[in-house]
């Protein structure tokens, strides 16, 4: 069963504004939540296109979407070949070779389902084979990383991704432990994190391999890779007027999305007497929101996991 609890869903949708005939993307379909609510106000000319790279996304969302008919597009992919995926629907308008969309999503992170059902190896809580593959026909596992990349490699994986202050002694940890034997179980990998923390660090701030595992799944999917791509890529791909609305869920993702939309906000240099700007610096968005949204207390009563979250839109000029 696909049970998942979506993430400031009213506020990322309200955030695209909707149009009845727009053409709009869900860049993580994950459990159509977004999806259904965005469909449900399209008319019979509206399109929503949905992207995901779990094949269990993809068959939940053709029955929770199925009463939509042929307004939802659904396409097994990774987010980074958006621009790529756009441009090969008949239902997209191209200007000049570049696909034009009304809005596109993001709402990054694992699904609730990923985390609770054990066998996908994204738990820290579960015993399961180290896999963490958000594609299941990707080649690379968690269990690749640990068990053959160089102890700095993993070092460097832990603290970049994981923001894991004791990474160099949880790589030696482990590198020691896999000469004895490969580490094939979440659980064992769990046991290895846990003994390579002080003590006193482990009493406070939550399970201690939390951060590892995060590190892990994002090395293994290369998801800020792929959101840097596709972020970019959402900005081509927005219409005059079209918008992007991004939910992150660390501070690693939200400082890629705020420096990549600010870096497409115009700044004019010209000299405030000037009636028109004549510098060039008018930009290519507009922040909707200077501070991200976050969840209210009502939808953090319903879903503790949601606390993390915040919520960026911008605007295409």
């Amino acid at each position: 069963m696909f049970h998942h609890i979506t993430v400031l869903k009213e506020e990322a949708t309200e955030g695209l504004r909707v149009r009845e005939d727009g053409i709009y993307v869900d860049c993580t379909l994950g459990g159509a939540g977004h999806s259904a609510l965005i469909a449900s106000r399209l008319g019979s000319k509206g399109r929503l296109i949905a992207l995901d790279q779990d094949d269990w996304a993809l068959d939940n969302a053709r029955e929770k979407l199925a009463a939509f008919g042929d307004k939802v597009i659904l396409v097994k992919t990774n987010f980074r070949d958006l621009e790529e995926v756009l441009g090969s629907l008949q239902a997209v308008p191209q200007i000049d070779g570049v696909p034009q969309v009304d809005g596109i999503l993001f709402d990054l992170g694992v699904s609730s389902p990923q985390f609770d059902e054990g066998e996908r190896g994204f738990s820290y809580n579960h015993d399961a084979p180290l896999d963490m593959r958000m594609d299941r026909s990707a080649e690379l596992t968690a269990a690749e990383i640990v068990n053959t990349w160089p102890e700095r490699e993993i070092a460097r994986v832990l603290f970049q991704y994981g923001e894991e202050k004791f990474s160099r002694r949880i790589a030696g940890k482990i590198v020691e432990r896999r000469a004895v034997r490969p580490i094939e179980s979440t659980g064992e990998l769990a046991d290895i994190i846990k003994e390579a923390i002080p003590a006193a660090t482990r009493r406070t701030g939550g399970h201690p391999a939390k951060r590892s595992f995060q590190g892990l799944r994002i090395a293994v999917n290369d998801e800020l890779g792929a959101f840097e791509e596709a972020l970019h890529a959402s900005v081509r791909c927005l219409a005059p007027g079209g918008r992007v609305s991004v939910i992150t869920f660390h501070s690693l993702e939200d400082r890629i999305c705020k420096q990549i939309l600010n870096s497409y906000v115009g700044r004019c240099t010209c000299p405030p007497d000037f009636p028109l700007c004549v510098c060039g610096g008018k930009g290519q968005v507009k922040l909707i929101n200077r501070k991200p949204l976050i969840p209210g207390e009502e939808e953090l009563k319903l879903n503790p996991r949601a606390r993390s979250a915040k919520l960026r839109i911008a605007e295409k000029l």
